[in-house]
């Protein structure tokens, strides 16, 4: 009999852990999707509070024990803060939809290309690691904020932190898998107030979604598009198709917010005239702009045209971003910074 059975044996059972603490009798049947996050929202364990004062790790649902160590000092404790009602499917769909970027991309159609192009195309991924950057730290340091009533929003966010990481990493190989290397570092005026915005997670979220979000976004549709083969095709497109997920949530969860704190509109556009004017600050920069025209004009002697693709990048990201102000009921037609205002119409 091993040292661990005979202890038992000479010591009475508590077994109290086996009272009934909750609703018991659940069963969860998967759907077509097999057993997903969505599945397991049954009754009481579905629903997430108005408010949570867990500052344990202890699972929603789960019962209270007296004296458990507190983990955290969670400040997101309001369903307000952060919810949105389809963060589990947005979860699966993380999940069915991870990549590698060791394996997916091939790496093999790689070919040499003109040294100022190839510069370039380093730039612009040298601009994009330090963006990923940004996205998992600034993520990854609100969820440690966000209380365990809203997990399925948590675990979600846990997955965009993995995209963001994988996004730095492929464009990083793609920097150094050509004979080429990384480039010279973004002034990053954006990044800094993205970094610094510590109010509320839902403001931090206008500024890494609606504005950075909407501008990696475009920048990520014209790479596939300038591509120059298809392993640069297939990493814009699989990093395109992350980062609408990424907005899809912050947008759902920016409606709901302000459905639940209608008086905030004003904050919030004070807000986006912040982030723009930092936007503005960070396109009069020309290393970004420059290297994009270089590579929409398929090198330095091009580069005339290739600016003028420069505009029209721009002018869909103005676009697009307004476009996702406006679904969120921040209307900023009659508010844009002037220096995004003039490529509105490109």
């Amino acid at each position: 009999m091993s040292e661990a059975v005979q202890l038992d044996t000479q010591h009475d059972l508590d077994l109290g852990w086996m009272d009934q603490h909750g609703p018991w009798d659940t069963k969860a049947e998967q759907s077509k999707y097999g057993l997903t996050l969505a599945d397991i929202q049954l009754g009481d364990y579905g629903n997430p509070p108005a408010e949570s004062d867990n500052q344990t790790g202890r699972p929603r649902g789960a019962a209270e024990r007296p004296g458990s160590y507190r983990i955290g000092n969670y400040a997101v404790r309001t369903k307000s803060e952060i919810w949105l009602d389809n963060a589990s499917f947005l979860y699966e769909e993380a999940l069915q939809r991870q990549w590698s970027s060791a394996t997916d991309i091939p790496w093999h159609t790689i070919e040499p290309l003109p040294e100022d192009v190839e510069r370039a195309m380093c730039q612009l991924c040298t601009e994009l690691c330090q963006q990923a950057n940004v996205e998992y730290e600034t993520v990854a340091s609100w969820i440690e904020q966000m209380s365990y009533g809203y997990h399925e929003v948590k675990v979600f966010l846990a997955s965009e932190v993995f995209d963001a990481a994988r996004h730095f990493d492929v464009f990083r190989k793609r920097a150094l898998s050509n004979g080429g290397g990384l480039g010279l570092e973004s002034r990053a005026e954006v990044d800094r107030v993205i970094l610094q915005s510590k109010n509320d997670w839902t403001s931090t979220s206008l500024f890494l979604h609606v504005l950075r979000g909407s501008f990696t976004q475009t920048l990520y549709r014209y790479g596939e598009l300038y591509a120059h083969n298809p392993a640069e095709k297939a990493m814009f497109a699989r990093c395109l198709q992350d980062k609408a997920r990424h907005l899809t949530y912050s947008l759902a969860h920016i409606k709901y917010s302000f459905s639940q704190q209608p008086g905030k509109e004003r904050v919030f556009q004070r807000v986006l005239s912040i982030a723009e004017s930092q936007m503005v600050r960070d396109l009069k920069d020309p290393v970004l702009p420059e290297s994009l025209g270089v590579i929409m004009g398929h090198g330095v002697e091009g580069v005339r045209t290739g600016m003028r693709r420069v505009g029209h990048l721009l002018g869909d990201f103005v676009r697009t971003y307004l476009g996702n102000a406006r679904y969120v009921e921040l209307d900023r037609s009659d508010k844009l910074a002037e220096g995004l205002a003039v490529y509105r119409d490109l």
